[in-house]
Formats: C-alpha cells, structure tokens, sequence
C-alpha cells in the first residue's frame, strides 16, 4: 500500500516525501481512512509505530478539504507530557510545510513569554492545538479559551494519562468541547479504566490493535 492509496491530497504527499514517509505503517494503514471517514477510532499501539502520523496526516487533510473557521481551533490533542507535545508540534511543523495548516504546542514549565505567545494563539484561533492537560486547564481557567468548535479530539497516550491522575483535568477539559466531533483515542495498553474512558467519550468507534 501507498499513502496515494489512502487518498491524501497532493500538499500532503508533497510533504511525505520531503519528510521521506515512502510506505504507511500498518496503524496508518488502518487508522487513517477510519479517520478520513469520520467515524470515532480506539487504537491500541506502542510507541514507535508510527501512530502520532496516523492521526496527523487525516486531521490535516480533512481541515484542508472541509469548511472549517480558521479563527477558531479546530482540532485539540491532548498528550501526558511536553517532550510528546513538542514532540507532535515537531512532526505538525514538517508535515504542514506545503499546507496552511497551523499548530501550537501548549504545556508547561516554560516562561511568560511561552505562555503569552500560547494565549495569543488560543484566543485568536489555530487549527490544531496540542496540549498537556495543566497547561491547557490554566488557560481554560482565564476565560477566554473557546474550544465550542473543535471538530476534532485526540487523546494519545491516554493509558499514561490515566496513571498520572489526569482523568479529572481530561474530562473538565472535555467539557468544554462541543458534544459533536470526532474522537480518537490512542493507548498501548486496554487496562479496565481505559475501557471505562473509551465507553465515556467515544460513539459507536472502530477498534486498532497492533
């Protein structure tokens, strides 16, 4: 299988191959015309599979083939920690190059600049925003933090979240999120309380196990 195969659009492909992406892996194989399709997605992948492409490249291809307010923030991953945020802000950064798509990482631990520079973008809109779940609840806490128009949520690593003690800040920030949108939910592990989160957020979701 190629990723002409599964239907990206040319800006994406351009950026594939300047990023040397040749061949899907088997959890982007799987995921992204799930994803493409609409339809809510409970993956179970360790890291290393390629997994944080899997929803990237069809959350960007959707915001640039669908209407969407670029003044708002249309899609919203939350991570358990900064290095996967930058980590994700990195991999947005190469993989957005050839598109108009923009991305903010937001987390915690560094100055008043960083935190400046994340209100200015959360308040007058970003298309994907990545975030650590305090970071984005001090944020939400000031009030001028609209998440009403994500289209998009994305939990990654949601089975270290849920061992950091993360699942009230998660489900506050879920609050705030419009009841309709597409839910992706990442894990390397399907312990009890992760089937309890996925069975809370996710509707009628297709099942990836790698």
């Amino acid at each position: 299988m190629t990723f002409q195969e599964l239907h990206l659009i040319e800006p994406i492909l351009k950026a594939l191959g300047e990023e040397g992406y040749s061949t899907p892996t088997p959890i982007q194989a799987q995921a992204i015309p799930i994803v493409l399709k609409g339809t809510d997605l409970l993956g179970c992948a360790q890291t290393g599979t390629g997994k944080t492409a899997a929803f990237l490249l069809p959350i960007v291809n959707k915001i640039i083939t669908e209407p969407h307010d670029e003044n708002k923030i249309n899609a919203l991953i939350i991570v358990p920690t900064r290095e996967l945020a930058i980590q994700i802000g990195d991999n947005m950064e190469g993989l957005g190059y050839f598109t108009n798509v923009s991305c903010i990482a937001v987390y915690g631990g560094g100055d008043g600049n960083s935190f400046t520079a994340e209100k200015t973008a959360l308040t007058s809109g970003c298309d994907i925003v990545v975030c650590t779940p305090g970071r984005m609840i001090a944020h939400l806490n000031m009030g001028y933090v609209n998440l009403k128009e994500v289209k998009y949520l994305v939990l990654d690593e949601a089975d270290r979240m849920l061992d950091m003690g993360f699942q009230d800040e998660l489900m506050k920030i879920i609050s705030f999120l419009a009841p309709t949108r597409q839910n992706l939910l990442f894990s390397a592990t399907m312990p009890h309380k992760m089937r309890e989160l996925a069975r809370k957020l996710l509707t009628d979701p297709v099942e990836i196990n790698i």
